[in-house]
């Protein structure tokens, strides 16, 4: 057989797979850029109001708190006390509500077959992520050149606490993408039972401070974990001996497995609702 007419089974194989395997990436970059025109490119100050409303969230805590108290639980300066508090929380509850739309918001992009539910879900986690330590860093860099924080960072516990908020974000996100996917009245019932983890999360107080049994109940809260990891981070004089990360990890992938399961087994169910 002469060589020009020769074509290698590999190279075949090669030519077929490589598009597909560029595939999903560039279907969730696809899905990031629609997200970020969406969501910020079309509203008023776009990433402007990200920034504004933590920084305004934590200039509330501090003036009314520092009103009625002398110091903080921790250090001497109330911003970044509840910075260290309110910024993990706000991206937990940042990534699990918007990943938990992930399919209601994609849904008719999933009508085309290259566009799967799971990336929907990381498309949309990705982006969110992503601001969320945008966000994040902006506001400790602002706290700390305006203020004498007294602080020194630990960065292993920081991006310990940053990891275990992206599993918990996920997971929790994906286990409620199929609930709020499936069953609709799932969204007003999470959004009531959840109204008081502000409160119990440990953002305005330390888990030390709370007296027994309600210190005990509160351990069960896998955002305590976090933010005392965060707060250990940046004080060193805080250990947080209370946080265990593998506890954060085991729910963060018990939600997220039993979610994919179910979204695999009834998408096309919740497609056609």
């Amino acid at each position: 057989m002469p060589a020009a007419h020769y074509h290698s089974p590999v190279r075949k194989l090669r030519r077929v797979n490589r598009p597909q395997h560029f595939m999903a990436v560039r279907t969730i970059c696809a899905l990031i850029l629609r997200e970020m025109t969406a969501s910020y490119g079309r509203s008023p100050g776009g990433y402007i109001w990200a920034l504004a409303e933590p920084a305004l969230g934590i200039a509330l805590l501090s003036v009314i708190f520092s009103i009625g108290f002398r110091s903080p639980l921790l250090g001497t300066n109330f911003a970044i006390f509840y910075a260290t508090g309110l910024l993990p929380f706000l991206m937990f509850n940042d990534l699990s509500t918007k990943t938990s739309q992930a399919i209601n918001y994609s849904k008719q992009l999933l009508a085309y077959p290259r566009v799967t539910f799971v990336d929907a879900i990381v498309g949309r986690f990705i982006l969110n992520m992503l601001t969320q330590i945008l966000v994040s860093i902006v506001v400790f860099s602002g706290i700390t050149f305006a203020f004498e924080t007294r602080t020194i960072l630990d960065w292993e516990r920081v991006f310990s606490a940053l990891a275990m908020t992206a599993a918990l974000g996920l997971g929790v996100g994906t286990f409620n993408c199929f609930l709020m996917s499936m069953f609709p009245i799932w969204q007003r019932i999470y959004s009531i039972i959840t109204r008081p983890l502000l409160l119990i999360s440990g953002v305005i107080f330390t888990l030390e401070a709370v007296p027994h049994p309600y210190k005990d109940w509160l351990w069960y809260n896998p955002l305590v974990h976090i933010i005392g990891t965060v707060r250990s981070g940046f004080y060193n004089s805080y250990d947080a001996n209370y946080a265990n990360p593998i506890y954060v990890y085991a729910i963060s992938i018990l939600l997220g497995f039993f979610g994919l399961i179910f979204l695999r087994r009834y998408h096309r169910d919740i497609m056609e609702l």
